[in-house]
């Protein structure tokens, strides 16, 4: 039997409370204002972000050196990315995500390959300019067709105060005016990774965009169907999905940020028509940018699901002419029978399976739409790092009553998912083992569990798959939940 609203809302308010009752009195108050029930008519989730995470509670953030090197810089496939300082997070980052690239990796592409200044002892106490200064010699020397260099600075490089902006600046004036791009994302900064998402948008700003020397560029022809992708990272191929519809009603895309993106085409970016912006949470401070410097307006679009392929396809339509929405319906006709196809075959098997989310970026707002479309419901949902911006725009997607967790801790979210026993839980790699342990089907949900892509109507086929795989498995037979034992 379904639950009404009130009542979905009545068990997440006696679930907050009980796992609430673990913490100690003055911890318990401060968690307290991040879980919390959606309110329809409410502006936002209700819930507290982008504060820092309590020490003792096993958050599932990153840090600002992760949002700046690990999402941003690293993708752009040309460019040589130097974790500058101690080798483990240059380890930790190496080759984290699936960022597809076209190229030949250690001649015209770089993104699976990691350079680190591996500080010793010995440049904590003398500081490693004089180090970073030989290693981009060697870079250089080595991989000659590097088009940049960005210096993505660790923990000690803020402590020590190495002048990694000095060191760019005498480098790129020694090779002519390559770019090399110091990057201030050292991993205490800001509460979690999206302060690094920041920083790197602000060095894309200063030393890309205002050093960028036109005369040293070959000209560019622009057309009025001009766009960028920005904030795809093209994990699975999810920004070529992208820019297969994107091309399709007409529009030339002209730079993808970042995955498959290369330095020249954040260069050009600045002469794009519209900006269609995936991951609100990392770009949309470039995107601002651009919109007050260059004039160029910016769109969200979400690729998740027929639903909102087609919501986003018209709305990016709608900033140019007939031509152009005219080829928006033609193409959501085109892929009509493969979306009906799609459904038919797995919302028979999915319809009325619950979903718990918790994940980064516009993931958890984003995918909700593509689990409607076959039928399934997502009762709970939070972000690692969201601000609150961002849960005004969940507003948009979740139901009266949904469950919100906000940098939900290791403890609560397994108490939820006890609680709640959804069919499905997608999140990172750090909650996948424990909720297979817990005998619940689960989906990776960063970076789609080395499936994928998952936007666009070919991926939206795959996404249906992938979901029925995880949760009709024979596997989970062999597997009780702790509840079921208990049972």
């Amino acid at each position: 039997m379904t639950a009404t609203v009130e009542e979905r809302k009545a068990a997440n308010k006696a679930l907050i409370d009980e796992v609430l009752k673990a913490y100690p009195e003055k911890m318990a108050k401060r968690r307290a204002k991040h879980l919390g029930t959606f309110e329809e008519g409410k502006p936002d989730c209700g819930v507290k972000s982008n504060i820092k995470s309590l020490p003792g509670v096993m958050t599932i953030r990153g840090c600002a050196y992760a949002g700046s090197k690990g999402v941003v810089w690293g993708p752009i496939k040309d460019m040589i990315h130097i974790s500058h300082g101690p080798v483990g997070c240059g380890q930790y980052s190496w080759a984290a995500r699936r960022n597809y690239y076209i190229g030949t990796t250690g001649i015209d592409t770089f993104v699976t390959m990691q350079f680190t200044s591996d500080f010793q002892e010995k440049d904590i106490v003398f500081g490693g300019d004089k180090k970073l200064d030989r290693i981009i010699d060697e870079i250089q020397e080595l991989f000659p067709l590097n088009k940049g260099i960005s210096i993505q600075s660790e923990c000690p490089i803020g402590l020590i105060g190495d002048d990694i902006e000095a060191v760019s600046k005498k480098k790129s004036t020694q090779y002519n005016g390559h770019t090399i791009v110091p990057v201030r994302c050292e991993g205490f900064r800001g509460v979690s990774q999206s302060l690094g998402h920041h920083l790197a948008n602000d060095a894309i700003r200063d030393w890309v965009f205002d050093k960028a020397d036109p005369e040293k560029r070959p000209e560019f022809e622009s057309t009025p169907y001009d766009v960028a992708i920005i904030g795809d990272y093209n994990i699975g191929g999810d920004a070529w999905s992208s820019r297969i519809l994107l091309e399709e009603i007409g529009l030339r895309v002209i730079a993808q940020w970042s995955g498959d993106g290369s330095i020249a085409e954040l260069e050009n970016t600045p002469k794009a028509k519209l900006n269609v912006l995936h991951c609100y949470r990392s770009m949309n401070y470039i995107s601002r940018h651009m919109e007050e410097k260059y004039g160029i307006p910016w769109v969200e679009y979400n690729f998740f699901g027929p639903t909102m392929i087609e919501k986003s396809l018209r709305e990016i339509a709608s900033h140019f002419d007939d031509t152009i929405k005219a080829n928006a319906e033609k193409v959501i006709q085109k892929y009509r029978p493969l979306v009906d196809a799609v459904i038919a075959k797995f919302k028979p098997r999915l319809e009325g399976k619950k979903v718990m989310l918790f994940v980064g970026g516009l993931r958890p707002r984003h995918v909700i739409g593509a689990y409607e479309d076959l039928g399934m419901d997502v009762v709970g949902t939070g972000y690692e790092f969201g601000h609150n911006d961002d849960y005004q725009r969940t507003t948009h997607y979740v139901k009266n009553g949904t469950l919100i967790y906000d940098d939900v801790t290791g403890y609560e979210f397994e108490k939820f998912v006890e609680q709640v026993q959804p069919d499905l839980v997608g999140s990172g790699i750090k909650e996948k083992y424990v909720f297979q342990k817990m005998g619940v089907p689960f989906r990776q949900m960063h970076s789609w569990d080395y499936s994928g892509p998952y936007h666009g109507y070919d991926g939206f086929a795959i996404f249906a798959r992938d979901m029925d795989m995880a949760i009709s498995s024979p596997v989970w037979s062999l597997a009780k939940a702790p509840w079921k034992n208990a049972a």
